[in-house]
């Protein structure tokens, strides 16, 4: 029988990823054909290129859940160009007229969520980094949504509200710690570190690790977020780290699976 706080849990987070597509969705519904093709930040990726990956990511989400032989297959020719895949991706899709590019993100978003919230809570399924529950699954979707979305407001000129939902980002950053040393080939430091960040609505403070930790990272958690996802650099966020483990992982730090990216120039003083 699952744990009933499993269930909750995944309830509460599909929900969350919900709130997060609708937000991205309300940027890019009713945008012209030709804003579509505006650049952002991540190189050569435009507007609907961004879009093209969260789709094309969504459809492998969607195979994971419910062919594992198939997606070990996706797995295989990911692995034979390890460099571009994602890429890749990203443009067959960004190819589309607009209006059908959203059409079928929408489509495969409404489709992930359904089998999503069957799924069975206590279940792994493969990925491209390790395999994931349910829940999970779907915090790795919030993530992806929020920080391409990032790109997308960043190229449109919006400047969102961060949310109580960053929460799972900040949890995601912390817990792909070691695996941020392991895609760089180093060898991560024993022990845990103690992460305190500034609830973006002035509610609290999230806290991760032990609370006697010799390294400590600290501030605000949008600004945590955007270095996970490396959608900003260091230098132009206001996060502090307190010995020289934590202050090595600030500069390496990433949440998503894969390769480690290049993340993103300076622009020059904290936010």
């Amino acid at each position: 029988m699952p744990d009933p706080s499993a269930v909750t849990a995944a309830t509460a987070v599909l929900a969350d990823l919900e709130g997060e597509g609708q937000e991205l969705d309300t940027l890019v519904g009713g945008l012209p054909d030709d804003r579509w093709s505006s650049p952002t930040p991540a190189s050569g990726w435009s507007v609907a290129h961004q879009i093209a990956h969260l789709h094309w990511t969504d459809r492998a989400a969607l195979l994971a859940l419910t062919d594992a032989e198939g997606f070990a297959r996706e797995v295989e020719v990911a692995l034979k160009s390890p460099d571009s895949f994602v890429d890749d991706g990203a443009e067959e899709g960004a190819r589309l007229e607009p209006a059908e590019l959203l059409r079928r993100w929408r489509a495969g978003r409404t489709d992930l969520a359904r089998v999503l919230g069957a799924a069975s809570p206590d279940t792994r399924f493969p990925w491209y980094g390790p395999p994931m529950k349910a829940a999970s699954m779907a915090s790795a979707r919030l993530m992806e949504t929020w920080a391409h979305g990032q790109d997308v407001a960043d190229a449109l000129g919006v400047r969102r509200t961060p949310t109580a939902r960053l929460r799972h980002v900040a949890r995601i950053g912390v817990r792909a710690r070691d695996y941020a040393y392991a895609v760089r080939g180093l060898v991560a430091p024993e022990g845990e570190f103690r992460v305190e960040l500034a609830a973006p609505d002035g509610s609290g403070v999230w806290t991760y690790g032990p609370a006697d930790a010799p390294q400590r990272v600290a501030g605000p958690a949008l600004d945590f977020c955007l270095l996970v996802t490396q959608r900003a650099h260091r230098a132009d966020l206001a996060l502090t780290a307190t010995g020289p483990d934590a202050d090595r992982w600030l500069d390496i730090a990433q949440a998503f699976a894969g390769p480690a990216g290049p993340g993103r120039a300076p622009r020059g003083g904290a936010r």
